[in-house]
């Protein structure tokens, strides 16, 4: 069984840290912070929590007997979790001398019991054990320390792709054509920025080519991080550098390459936002998603954010989200191209869309009006990949697909032959 260290004078030395008995190397540990627990100074760092990291690897380790086995085990858990500890608490103990006495031990330790750095943590019931570096922790936290439960947190759902079209975080569904530089996402810890150039010569449709991302500095989990994309240039790492940011164990926000140069993800796990980046062809696609509170958490200035109110109505193609009838024109004959660069009529455009989505939902059309338009196989593609991304994001399975619409009303299976004729509105609007 552990024993008590026995007390000793404040000027006392420690007793070494040896292996032959490893269950007092915790306690003598201890023991030295205990005394320097004691200063006035240390009471003056409030924001300072190495004591409630001190206290949760004794009562991680007290009751463990180097005799039994699973002892080094169940040390390193306690050692990693403390080390953990200590790491959120650095900008606020910079100048501590606990802290930095605790960080020397700790290493110490790890070093002596062959702890690796990596691997898995104990942990306690107390409040103060989630990470604060999680956004789900956050949520638990304040559950906690209000006494009443809350809901959980709503997410959702922003994605942009083809020429472009655009799936606001309101689930509304916009063609448009937005060319230069334009923000998706513009709030107090993400902004997101698009680049969009015109497609084909002659047509108000535009695609993506640049996406910066930039993460905002929050707290001690991350200090502000720049991604960048371009055509052709789709890295997996931020540019400077760095593939991730915070704690390198923790790792509060990382980039996560899934195909080199065409499909990176990214985990802000501080904020609970995840984001695809993708390149089909010659341009790129992005799909988000964002917790709602901090979705919401702007100031007036930056209401222009496409994924929040959608496209200008200045900028729009489509009308009001809707297939509608043709504006002007008159509809092409079936079976024939429907401009003359691209190779595709409407019924190869519809058969080749059909191959890879067999629901007849708006990213359907989305890929007929794409093919219509450039006659670039790669815009099915996309369509394709924004669709498996509102599967993999979105929260709500109920709403994964759209369906073009009449005055607000859904599209049946007996309505094909509307939904054809306003989606030949759409290409008669893009080409003035």
């Amino acid at each position: 069984m552990g024993r008590a260290a026995p007390r000793r004078a404040a000027g006392a030395e420690p007793p070494p840290c040896g292996q032959r008995q490893p269950s007092l190397v915790c306690l003598g540990l201890v023991a030295v912070l205990a005394l320097l627990l004691g200063s006035g100074d240390c009471q003056l760092q409030t924001p300072c929590r190495i004591q409630k990291c001190t206290a949760d690897f004794v009562s991680l380790t007290s009751h463990l007997n180097s005799a039994l086995a699973g002892f080094d085990v169940e040390f390193c858990k306690a050692l990693r979790a403390y080390s953990a500890c200590t790491y959120r608490n650095s900008k606020a103990c910079r100048g501590n001398l606990v802290y930095h006495s605790a960080v020397l031990g700790i290493s110490d330790l790890m070093s002596q019991r062959n702890c690796s750095k990596d691997g898995p943590t104990s942990s306690t019931n107390s409040e103060e054990t989630h990470d604060p570096c999680s956004y789900s922790g956050h949520k638990e936290g304040r559950e906690h320390q209000g006494g009443e439960k809350t809901s959980p947190p709503t997410y959702l759902f922003c994605g942009l792709f083809g020429d472009p079209h655009l799936r606001t975080f309101k689930d509304h569904f916009q063609t448009c054509k937005v060319e230069g530089a334009w923000p998706l996402v513009d709030n107090d810890y993400l902004s997101v920025q698009v680049t969009n150039v015109p497609v084909v010569p002659g047509s108000s449709a535009t695609a993506t080519n640049k996406i910066t991302i930039i993460f905002k500095p929050y707290q001690d989990c991350t200090d502000q991080k720049v991604y960048q994309a371009v055509t052709d240039d789709l890295p997996a790492a931020f540019v400077d550098g760095t593939t991730s940011g915070g704690d390198g164990n923790t790792k509060s926000l990382q980039i996560v390459e899934k195909i080199s140069g065409k499909y990176v993800e990214m985990d802000a796990r501080y904020i609970g936002t995840t984001v695809y980046i993708r390149q089909l062809g010659h341009y790129l696609t992005l799909a988000i998603r964002m917790p709602q509170e901090l979705v919401m958490a702007y100031e007036e200035s930056q209401d222009l954010q496409l994924c929040v109110n959608g496209c200008p109505s200045s900028e729009r193609i489509d009308g009001s989200g809707h297939l509608t009838s043709p504006l002007r024109g008159q509809l092409l004959p079936h079976g024939s191209t429907s401009h003359p660069w691209s190779v595709y009529t409407l019924e190869s455009a519809t058969t080749k869309c059909h191959e890879k989505m067999l629901v007849k939902d708006i990213y359907f059309y989305s890929c007929i009006f794409d093919l219509l338009t450039t006659g670039d196989t790669n815009f099915t593609a996309a369509a394709h990949s924004a669709l498996q991304d509102v599967e993999a994001l979105h929260p709500r399975r109920e709403h994964w697909h759209i369906f073009p619409s009449s005055r607000g009303g859904s599209v049946g299976k007996d309505s094909k032959f509307f939904v054809c004729f306003g989606l030949l509105c759409l290409i008669l609007v893009a080409f003035p």
